[in-house]
């Protein structure tokens, strides 16, 4: 019997605090038909990663224990499954982990070859892996919902986060008007991305500095910021948010549509990335980097809602 082959990984045995997250040896993942496995350089931290770790997704999403999380990875081919015919050994690739199967926080990650793109050329791995769910959520509600095209004003709140900071540059890169709610230390930083107006929430009601209504709202705060965004969609217009449950009532009153969706990011939609990346349209925002075995700390960074940027985690040694 072949004596499995052993990797570093972060894993939950237990759902709770970020003190669940235990660094330890587990078994590289054994490849299905159509899976591409995956040595991995860099992963990155999202919210929903917390979210699993904390057990408040388990009415819809219930792990098998022990479980590694993580989704976005960014790395080299180590070794191709049957059926699959876009890379081979040796390749650069990014894209995401399915942590039901065998999530990112790893050194090696099983990978369905439909969600996995070519590295942008011209970046490094480090910044390709705080791409894929960031941009890829961004670009849903930005291009598949609210439909923002040349001309439009665009109000992004929280833009100084993963999905904020690529809404940005996504929505000046089709020629909208852009306009970001931020906290002072990161107000320069969003210019550098090209935001038209950046309005400091920290000086007190955001919504009084918007002085004209706006074509689309994207809200990746939630909370009270989603409540006060419906009065600056002009009528006609559409709120999107990534944080919250849309408001019919408020959105009816306001003469808008609000929806919340559900982000469509396949092999693709990475192909697109990496094209405006290499076209220089679009650029990665790192804010910290960890190491694997500073996962804890990496999570506990996330969840308190002051990452500027895209927490970073260094696999590779």
């Amino acid at each position: 019997m072949e004596v499995a082959r052993k990797m570093h990984a972060v894993r939950i045995h237990e759902y709770g605090a970020p003190d669940v997250l235990k660094y330890e040896e587990a078994d590289v993942p054994v490849l299905a038909p159509g899976e591409v496995l995956v040595r991995i350089s860099y992963a990155s931290v999202n919210p929903f990663d917390y979210k699993v770790r904390s057990g408040s997704t388990q009415s819809y999403l219930k792990l098998k224990l022990p479980a590694i999380l993580g989704i976005d990875l960014a790395g080299t081919v180590e070794q191709v499954g049957d059926k699959v015919s876009r890379f081979k050994k040796g390749d650069r690739v990014f894209g995401r982990a399915d942590f039901k199967a065998g999530g990112s926080y790893a050194e090696y990650a099983a990978v369905k070859e439909d969600d996995l793109a070519f590295a942008p050329k011209s970046i490094s791995l480090k910044e390709a892996a705080a791409l894929p769910v960031v941009t890829g959520t961004a670009m849903t509600a930005l291009f598949d919902v609210a439909k923002v095209k040349k001309g439009m004003r665009v109000l992004i709140t929280g833009a100084s986060g993963g999905v904020g900071s690529m809404a940005v540059q996504l929505a000046k890169s089709v020629g909208a008007y852009v306009i970001a709610t931020t906290s002072a230390e990161n107000m320069e930083m969003l210019k550098s991305l090209g935001a038209d107006e950046v309005i400091d929430y920290t000086k007190g009601d955001f919504s009084k500095e918007v002085k004209e209504p706006v074509d689309v709202v994207f809200d990746t705060v939630g909370r009270d910021t989603l409540s006060k965004s419906y009065g600056l969609v002009k009528r006609g217009g559409i709120l999107v948010t990534s944080a919250g449950m849309p408001d019919e009532t408020l959105a009816k009153k306001y003469g808008i549509t609000a929806k919340g969706f559900q982000a469509r990011i396949d092999h693709k939609r990475y192909e697109d990335i990496a094209r405006l990346v290499d076209e220089g349209k679009l650029r990665a925002v790192i804010g910290k980097e960890f190491q694997l075995s500073e996962l804890k700390a990496a999570h506990e960074l996330s969840e308190s809602r002051k990452a500027r940027g895209k927490i970073i985690i260094k696999i590779a040694k």
